[in-house]
């Protein structure tokens, strides 16, 4: 009996530890959620011999694939990880949301940042049936530097030299169906002009994203700026910024919604009374109404094959 039970209890631990340990598609790590499944872990891209990896928050039993929202953290180009994602609590209204993990600038200057973001797109699209997603119409975010990175993503589709090789998949494009960005930089030919004394000091953000003085690399600055490649064939886009942000962000909204005005085109700017450089006011009920709506609008309902989704209107934490 004794035999028997010690059995059973091995057997157990070895039951447990399985799921534990079960793995996802691309050697991901699975876990299960109130609101779904997550893939941690999934390798998109290698440079260097330095894995790439996004964690795939998938929601639960829902009619149809769901649609993807991919977001980029923040954190000055050179900090951050895609654990912090702020848009998780779409997946409670039937998106599938990728975080991204990209190099930071002290291991990869601009547009190589740039070429892993992009490179994560191509990867997701064509490995979209088997991450169980749908990716033919593909919406981005992110937050501060991260939304920098989605909305130059989202406004460089075509600029061959912006769009990198990482991970391959060239066969796939990177261009992006709406793009939402929270309190990023934009302009950041104006900020390194109007004030090089900040910006030109190698402990600053864009020195260490372009490695070497913004004012001494104009070019490259202006490749990096979300406002010098805005056409008539780029996607809507959904501005974010708290009125009591202290990064002159509010500024940032205003120039990229002007330049996307003279394009003829769309950008929502939406100012959060109360706000600073993120915090909850970001998702709350009304601010959650426009990135609902904003997605409804980009990947559901002009969808090729449009399909019914029911969305709450109030976002839950995941």
């Amino acid at each position: 009996m004794t035999r028997f039970r010690l059995l059973l209890l091995g057997c157990g631990m070895l039951s447990s530890l399985a799921v534990a340990f079960a793995r996802g598609p691309f050697d991901s790590t699975v876990e299960k959620t109130e609101s779904g499944v997550i893939y941690r872990g999934v390798v998109f891209a290698e440079v260097e011999g330095t894995p790439l990896s996004l964690d795939l928050y998938l929601p639960g039993k829902m009619e149809g694939t769901p649609h993807l929202v991919v977001f980029f953290h923040g954190g000055s180009w050179r900090s951050g990880s895609k654990e912090s994602c702020q848009v998780r609590w779409l997946v409670r209204h039937g998106y599938a949301v990728a975080s991204v993990g990209y190099r930071k600038s002290h291991a990869a200057k601009f547009p190589a940042i740039l070429h892993d973001c992009k490179g994560a797109i191509r990867f997701l699209r064509a490995n979209a049936e088997k991450l169980g997603v749908e990716a033919g119409r593909v919406a981005v975010a992110g937050a501060s530097a991260g939304g920098h990175l989605a909305l130059l993503l989202a406004t460089s589709g075509g600029v061959a030299e912006l769009e990198g090789r990482v991970g391959g998949n060239v066969a796939y494009s990177s261009r992006v169906q709406a793009a939402i960005g929270m309190y990023s930089p934009t302009d950041l030919y104006h900020d390194a002009i109007s004030n090089s004394e900040r910006w030109d000091k190698p402990a600053s953000p864009l020195y260490q994203l372009l490695g070497g003085k913004p004012s001494e690399n104009i070019e490259l600055l202006r490749k990096a700026s979300v406002t010098n490649h805005i056409t008539v064939d780029d996607p809507p886009i959904l501005f974010l910024v708290g009125a009591a942000d202290q990064n002159e962000r509010i500024e940032h909204g205003r120039r990229l919604e002007a330049a996307y005005g003279k394009a003829g085109l769309k950008a929502v700017l939406e100012v959060i009374p109360g706000a600073g450089h993120g915090g909850p006011e970001f998702r709350d009920l009304q601010r959650a109404s426009l990135i609902l709506g904003l997605l409804e609008n980009c990947l559901l309902y002009t969808s090729p094959s449009p399909r019914d989704a029911t969305l709450s209107r109030m976002p839950s934490s995941a």
